[in-house]
């Protein structure tokens, strides 16, 4: 709640009928700013302080569901044929507040799906439609969202029907898949399996533009080359799921607009074939709006009054519905048979020749030069009216750049293999995120293993682990190469689109085994002796791997006096090279790994934004962050056994150390030219250790400080090993969905 314009409390004090229940200044009750806002915080007073927000997010307290819902068991008791009829009868079940086009819902509901899936990016693995976070800002109300909040109020009767048995990030990717089979699609399968989140994603960049839709120059390092839009960008502007349907920037040009849809659709993990069949099969059905003034829109749902309950852009153009329908400024259909699955857009495309006209919206689109009457597409009220077709800019992109073109050809002559290419295409644009087949439920999914599935074999479970472990440990192996090595193989988990981790042992496999910071060297070394140790007992080398980091860390402990077995549950495969898309993996590749204490190369951000970042994506909290860190320091396992952070004088010993001596006020703190620090003892001014900015951070960061101090008290030593032990085992086991 924020203070009216005039000064004055917003509160209606009148409702208050007995006087002790006005404080005794006679001021208003409620707090006001940072308690009640969304754009304040009592940390905008620091704005450069390390903001751990984004480890924090998806707390349970924001949850309404128990802790012990399991969205799996629910699934189970889903009645999976009910739930799909309910949805197709939807598709025609015209609803007279938002009427469909044409009578039918399901270029509606195919763009609510393809917008939610659409954003996600394969350079950090985030967006996607996943979590359903279409529900809450930003993507809400992005422009390029604009009236999909009326297409997943249109589902709410649905998802009332079976509440927690569907969640709406399946309900939304599925009505767009039901869309597309109501219309004559045969698609390629369907999973369900997407868990809900129930507040805003925090941890998405989205851009640093502050206006919606401004110029795309500030993304690029040259807007020329579209390979220079920052990372992990993929969108071309602030508010698109793509590219500006109009031209770069607004301006019509299809062979520029080609070059922008290539590097877009490449990083979400889209090549040619595919990118020219969903633009072709996304534009096969439905139409554009644009019959209206885009100005005149009313604000967004999460700008919009209380009295519009969630909804936005209200019109006020007659109607503001049906052929009056405002959303991207674009008037038309693109095929002659807007409501069925057809070759329809290879035909309008190459069989017309097409020139620039203004939309009454006043958005650039192309429409045909001549057509006949009958192959123009009717009104989406009145089927006695027909109206021109149109292409977008990036649709122009599909004939004039010379491979799309040979491509869309292909398409045009063969739509057996168009419907084909595009099943699976549309196929992997909802799952793309959803990490392994493992994460699949349901009885349309379809049983071929796909390269970007990251395919691993089944691994053995039965077998005499202990005895592994002796073989092991005295293999001659340091702690350091044990708990690097298995460390290193697990740090790539991203648990934004369930990629990377332990399991398939892909840290053996190009590219990962000549990624700089794995030290391949080392790497080597440490799998030419685990490697016959897995043959010698018939399992994976991905066990092997992280039973030797377990080892490691037991032998550490006892070091520190302590006696602890780490769990451990086998059952890890190893992925082959021919289950791995080595290009598909070069994002994952580290750049920074402060729980190692390395930098690729000088950032414009700083080492601990790129910790918080890795942290986040592999799961972890800030105190489970603090832990695994210090503990880490003091068993030895900095990138190139640098010594910076590795505060103890008994390396290779799981202690608190590291805590202990960050917060022993006898030493103090001074920066070197070479960006380090150096620690000296007050009494005797020699320097006793050297850090990084990632090591003082636990120490100057307020909140960092509090976790750093607990685990340096006494009485908590034993607490320090268990969790480090437990958050090394979430680590560890990120991957293994067969496990959850």
């Amino acid at each position: 709640m924020s203070n009216s314009k005039d000064g004055k409390c917003p509160v209606d004090h009148s409702q208050f009928t007995k006087k002790e229940e006005i404080n005794e200044a006679g001021k208003c009750p409620v707090m006001h700013g940072g308690n009640t806002t969304s754009d304040k915080s009592v940390m905008d007073w620091w704005p450069n302080a390390l903001n751990l927000d984004i480890l924090h997010q998806h707390d349970t307290k924001t949850n309404p569901l128990k802790s012990s819902f399991s969205y799996r068991e629910e699934l189970k008791k889903l009645d999976v044929e009910a739930l799909k009829k309910d949805v197709n009868n939807l598709m025609t079940d015209s609803q007279e507040w938002w009427p469909a086009d044409w009578g039918h819902y399901g270029g509606l509901m195919i763009r609510m799906a393809w917008h939610s899936a659409g954003t996600y990016r394969i350079a950090d693995g985030r967006g996607g439609g996943g979590t359903g976070n279409q529900r809450f800002a930003p993507l809400n109300s992005w422009p390029d969202n604009v009236n999909l909040d009326k297409a997943r109020r249109l589902l709410w009767p649905i998802k009332k029907k079976y509440g927690n048995k569907v969640s709406w990030a399946d309900l939304i990717i599925l009505a767009g898949t039901i869309a597309y089979e109501n219309m004559g699609l045969k698609t390629f399968g369907f999973a369900f399996g997407r868990e809900d989140i129930w507040h805003p994603e925090q941890d998405i960049y989205w851009g640093a533009e502050k206006e919606w839709l401004a110029p795309s120059d500030s993304r690029y390092g040259n807007l020329e080359n579209p390979s220079t839009m920052e990372n992990p960008l993929a969108a071309v502007q602030m508010g698109l799921i793509y590219v500006n349907p109009e031209g770069v920037n607004g301006v019509p040009n299809p062979l520029k607009t080609a070059e922008q849809v290539r590097e877009t659709f490449k990083r979400m993990a889209m090549n040619d074939e595919e990118t020219v069949a969903l633009t072709a099969g996304g534009h096969t059905v439905g139409k554009t709006h644009g019959n209206g003034d885009a100005n005149l829109l009313g604000p967004d749902p999460e700008t919009a009054g209380v009295e519009e309950q969630g909804l936005g852009w209200k019109n006020p153009n007659k109607t503001g519905k049906g052929r009056y329908t405002v959303t991207s400024g674009l008037e038309g259909a693109w095929t002659t048979n807007p409501t069925k699955w057809d070759n329809g857009f290879f035909e309008m495309l190459f069989n017309h020749e097409w020139e620039l006209r203004k939309s009454p919206a006043g958005a650039w689109q192309w429409e045909p030069k001549t057509i006949k009457e009958e192959d123009k597409p009717v009104d989406v009220e009145d089927f006695s009216i027909r109206h021109n077709p149109i292409m977008t800019d990036a649709d122009m992109a599909m004939k004039v750049d010379p491979t799309y073109k040979e491509i869309s050809l292909k398409y045009m002559n063969d739509f057996d293999a168009f419907s084909d290419a595009f099943a699976r295409a549309w196929f992997k644009l909802t799952h793309r995120d959803m990490g392994p087949k493992s994460c699949y439920f349901g009885p349309d999914v379809p049983q071929e293993d796909l390269i970007w599935q990251d395919p691993i074999n089944t691994g053995k479970t039965a077998y005499d682990v202990a005895a592994v472990k002796v073989k092991i440990a005295n293999s001659g192996l340091s702690i350091s190469e044990m708990v690097t090595t298995a460390w290193d193989s697990a740090r790539t988990f991203r648990g934004s689109d369930k990629r990377g981790g332990a399991n398939g042992a892909r840290i053996r496999l190009s590219p990962q085994k000549n990624w700089e910071g794995n030290e391949p060297e080392k790497l080597l070394r440490v799998l030419s002796v685990l490697e016959p140790i897995a043959k010698e007992f018939g399992i994976s080398i991905a066990d092997t791997i992280v039973l030797a980091g377990n080892v490691g860390i037991e032998q550490a402990a006892k070091n520190a006096g302590t006696t602890i077995t780490v769990p451990f549950t086998p059952g890890r495969g190893d992925a082959t090279n021919e289950m791995t898309d080595s290009e598909s993996f070069e994002p994952l590749e580290p750049l920074a790994d402060g729980y190692r204490n390395w930098l690729k190369k000088e950032y414009i951000v700083s080492p601990e934004e790129l910790m918080l970042d890795r942290t986040q994506l592999m799961g972890l909290t800030a105190p489970e962050m603090t832990v695994l860190l210090g503990g880490m320091r003091v068993i030895g396992t900095n990138y190139g056994d640098t010594k910076h952070g590795v505060f103890t004088d008994t390396i290779g010993a799981l202690s608190n150390d590291f805590f202990v001596n960050l917060t022993d006020m006898g030493y103090s703190w001074e920066p070197t030219k070479n960006g380090l620090y150096n620690i000296r003892s007050k009494k005797t001014g020699a320097i006793k250790f050297t850090a990084t900015r990632t090591d003082l951070v636990f120490g100057s960061n307020s909140v960092l400080r509090s976790y750093s101090e607990f685990y340096a008290q006494d009485d908590n030593i034993e607490r320090f090993v268990q969790d480090f032990v437990n958050t090394w085992v979430k680590v560890m086991n990120a991957d293994r969905f067969d496990l959850k």
